[in-house]
C-alpha cells in the first residue's frame, strides 16, 4: 500500500528538501505543498520506467567524488585567473573524445562530471562512433584533454558500471 502512494522515498524526500530551500520558508503551506509535489512528481518518474543502473564496484565512487571535487576546486581557479587577467593569448576550442564507455549511467556522470567542472561543457555524444565532443575554454593541449577524461574520469567509470 505504502509503495502504491510512495514508489520512490527518497526522491520524494529529496524534491521536498528542494523545495523548501527554494522558498526559503518551512511554513506548514510550504512543506504541505512540497510534499504533494514530491509524492507526484516521484509517480511521474515511476511512469518513465527507467531502467536500474547495476554497479559493480561502489567503493570507487569515493574516490570519483574525491576526484572530482578536486578537479572542480582546480578548474574554478583557473577559470577565475582567466576572468580576473583577461588574457588576450586563449584559445578555446572542441576536443572530440573517443570513449570505451556505454552505459547509460555512466554516460550520465560523465557529462555531470564534464558539465560542472568550470572551463569545460559536453556538447554532443555521438553513440553510433561512441565520440564525445567537449568544449574547453582554454584549450592548449588537446592530447592533454582526452587523457585526462579517459584517464581520471572514464576508466574509473568503466571499472563502477560495465
Amino acid at each position: 500500500m505504502i509503495r502504491r502512494w510512495l514508489p520512490y522515498p527518497i526522491l520524494s524526500a529529496l524534491l521536498l528538501v528542494i523545495w523548501l530551500l527554494l522558498n526559503q520558508s518551512v511554513a506548514p503551506a510550504a512543506i504541505l505543498l512540497g510534499t504533494l509535489l514530491g509524492i507526484a512528481l516521484a509517480k511521474v518518474f515511476g511512469l518513465l520506467r527507467p531502467p536500474k543502473a547495476r554497479v559493480r564496484n561502489p567503493h570507487l565512487l569515493g574516490l570519483l567524488f574525491a576526484r572530482v571535487m578536486l578537479d572542480i576546486f582546480r578548474s574554478n581557479l583557473a577559470v577565475a585567473r582567466i576572468v580576473l587577467r583577461r588574457e588576450r593569448g586563449m584559445h578555446s576550442g572542441f576536443v572530440a573524445i573517443p570513449l570505451a564507455l556505454t552505459d547509460r549511467h555512466g554516460l550520465a556522470v560523465l557529462a555531470c562530471i564534464i558539465t560542472s567542472t568550470p572551463g569545460t561543457i559536453w556538447v554532443n555524444y555521438d553513440s553510433t562512433a561512441n565520440i564525445l565532443l567537449i568544449h574547453v575554454l582554454d584549450l592548449v593541449d588537446e592530447q592533454g584533454w582526452i587523457d585526462t577524461i579517459k584517464q581520471r574520469y572514464e576508466r574509473l567509470l568503466l571499472e563502477v558500471f560495465q
